[in-house]
């Protein structure tokens, strides 16, 4: 336990006390290259903990959340003559007429600010 007391009381404070941290937010432009060189292993130290923290503590959702939930892998096999000249497939798991697009992901986007559209499949 020693070893790190140590790093906690005396190591880490020394080290962040000689950060070149400016004053002010101006003072940021006005670090030299040898300042922000020292400033790089703290940042990324520090974003890599972020993003562990943010991938352990992530939610893991489902895509799909409501359709067929009882079988453990939906598979559809649409024989090619039954398509028409064009025929718009769901990506977004939302569509109410599954596996068929409904244009239920316009309010998915606007409400999430994701981009998901459906796969449009055409004869030619």
């Amino acid at each position: 336990m020693q070893p790190v007391s140590h790093v906690v009381r005396i190591t880490l404070p020394n080290y962040l006390a000689g950060l070149p941290v400016p004053e002010s937010f101006t003072g940021w432009f006005k670090l030299g290259l040898k300042d922000w060189a020292k400033l790089i292993p703290f940042f990324a130290t520090i974003g890599g903990l972020s993003y562990s923290v943010y991938k352990i503590f992530a939610p893991n959702l489902p895509i799909n959340h409501k359709i067929r939930k009882e079988e453990p892998k939906i598979v559809d096999v649409i024989p090619i003559e039954n398509l028409g000249d064009k025929t718009a497939f769901c990506r977004c798991w939302k569509s109410k007429n599954w596996p068929y697009c409904d244009g239920s992901h316009t309010p998915h986007n606007a409400c999430t600010g994701d981009n998901v559209g459906p796969i449009v499949i055409t004869k030619k």
